[in-house]
């Protein structure tokens, strides 16, 4: 563990704390203590199979729609533990939103896609400006704005990825998760979600996974690097390496595990 973590606590939206997750009898990751830097980017980064979209779904409480998912430890958000009983999850996600690895725009119109989580909370503020705005902040509004009407289907695959993005911010949220968001997006495409996520960081705290070792150290500030526990590889349980500044890690990481991970020794 890194010194980089240090931070005063107003700075720190999530401290996880002997965080575990498990499906059924299968340990996925174990005993996972971090803290998430405020209007940062931080990269989860390791090999396959490891963890990283387990440790994700736990910062909003999304590994509960697996139904035989088990959550042990304490993450706490804004010094409040998500896990702590009467809290609901729902209430949850509307401050952490989530983007996913493939663009899943809704069979609606692009309008009514920005829209929706809005409506279902109830939002009493003035809809069309919260579309356009959100849609600005995605970076997207120039491209679809005489066309709201139509399909978000319609849209390309960058386009739609931005779209979810926008779908996110409208619920207002304080963080975003994104689980590998240019994975299925060509190299344009990437850099433009690349860059608007350097945008958006200004206003929002952004963690993401990513298997691209390039974009971790082109975007993230800080970098998680989890990996299998090497003392039970049959196991396959995922547990933190090392985690610290992406500029640190990257020239002169601590762990020769990590090193030969981000220069492709293994992984």
């Amino acid at each position: 563990m890194s010194a980089d973590q240090n931070s005063n606590n107003h700075d720190i939206v999530f401290t996880t704390k002997q965080l575990s997750v498990y499906y059924g009898r299968q340990l996925a990751i174990r005993d996972i203590d971090l803290s998430i830097q405020r209007h940062k980017i931080t990269a989860i980064i390791g090999p396959s199979g490891c963890g990283k979209s387990t440790l994700l779904r736990s910062f909003n409480r999304m590994n509960e729609l697996i139904p035989t998912a088990r959550v042990e430890g304490q993450v706490y958000y804004n010094e409040k533990n998500i896990y702590a009983e009467g809290i609901d999850p729902v209430s949850i996600r509307r401050h952490i939103g989530m983007v996913f690895q493939k663009p899943n725009p809704f069979p609606k119109s692009i309008y009514d896609n920005v829209a929706f989580g809005a409506r279902i909370n109830k939002y009493q503020g003035d809809m069309d400006e919260l579309v356009e705005r959100s849609l600005r902040q995605a970076a997207l509004w120039d491209e679809v704005k005489d066309k709201l009407k139509d399909s978000g289907l319609a849209l390309s695959g960058g386009q739609q990825q931005r779209l979810c993005i926008a779908r996110a911010l409208a619920t207002e949220p304080d963080v975003i998760l994104m689980d590998e968001p240019a994975s299925a997006l060509d190299p344009i495409a990437t850099l433009r979600i690349e860059e608007l996520m350097e945008e958006l960081k200004r206003n929002y705290t952004i963690i993401v996974v990513t298997h691209n070792m390039q974009q971790a150290s082109r975007v993230s500030d800080m970098t998680a690097f989890l990996s299998i526990d090497r003392n039970d590889l049959e196991a396959r349980i995922g547990i933190l390496v090392e985690y610290g500044a992406t500029q640190r890690m990257f020239i002169k990481p601590e762990m020769q595990e990590t090193e030969d991970y981000i220069t492709g020794r293994f992984g």
